[in-house]
């Protein structure tokens, strides 16, 4: 059934009235202290569901070239406010130790058929290194969507239970885009403020120790978080890391 126009219009004013309510007080000019954006962000989160909490880092890398590569895994003290859905490719004990810790799809031959097929029925995969070799023929399908199990970031390993508990618990893994920018969710509009803020510093810190060794001159160039529905505001990168930005 068609929506009457004045309807649609409706909607569109009311929509252009809660952005506008949403950046009043706002200098999009100012990098603001960290806690201060998160207090102002939090404000702004009026959806009627919980909004995510979002960080985007500007880097100082170029990703074309294979040493300024970014990529990692952050374990949010206060985890991510996500539920993950968790899958373990893996054999005998290390499949039931996976079962134990929680995982929720573990296989072998048959989950590596099923993907291939394109049920994913999952948010993260885990792999024990025996598995690899199965598991790489699945690059065109979990490659794209940035779920493929590497070492670099502890997904694959022996010890499953850890990464299973780690990656239910609010461990996020990051990449460097094309463009030089890295993001996350990093907390839900409904935890306090102190918990966002060390959610915040804990990823910027893991991005930070990410540095690649073909950066070079400002790393981490701008940093800004925001809600899923809420304005970005920009952060002063001081107020986050515990070194220093430059270099």
């Amino acid at each position: 059934m068609a929506i009457a126009p004045e309807k649609i219009k409706a909607s569109r004013l009311a929509g252009g009235k809660r952005a506008a309510a949403a950046h009043e007080g706002i200098d999009r000019s100012k990098a603001y202290g960290v806690d201060e954006a998160v207090k102002l962000v939090k404000a702004r989160a009026k959806a009627k569901f919980d909004e995510t909490i979002e960080i985007a880092m500007n880097l100082g890398v170029d990703p074309k070239h294979a040493d300024q590569m970014v990529r990692g895994v952050c374990a949010l003290p206060n985890g991510s406010g996500r539920t993950q859905r968790v899958a373990v490719f893996a054999r005998g004990a290390k499949a039931e130790e996976a079962k134990t810790a929680g995982a929720d799809v573990v296989g072998a031959e048959d989950l590596v058929e099923a993907v291939s097929k394109g049920v994913i029925n999952f948010d993260r995969c885990i792999a024990t290194p025996d598995m690899m070799g199965l598991v790489g023929r699945l690059g065109k399908v979990l490659g794209p969507r940035g779920m493929m199990p590497n070492p670099r970031v502890g997904t694959v390993t022996m010890d499953v239970a850890g990464a299973v508990r780690g990656a239910k618990g609010g461990a996020v893994e990051f990449r460097v885009e094309k463009s030089g920018i890295v993001h996350a969710g990093v907390g839900k509009a409904s935890f306090n403020e102190p918990a966002l803020v060390a959610n915040i510093k804990a990823f910027v810190e893991a991005v930070a120790r990410a540095k690649p060794a073909g950066s070079k001159g400002t790393y981490v160039k701008k940093i800004s978080i925001g809600s899923t529905q809420g304005p970005g505001l920009k952060v002063d990168p001081a107020t986050v890391m515990s070194g220093p930005v430059q270099g």
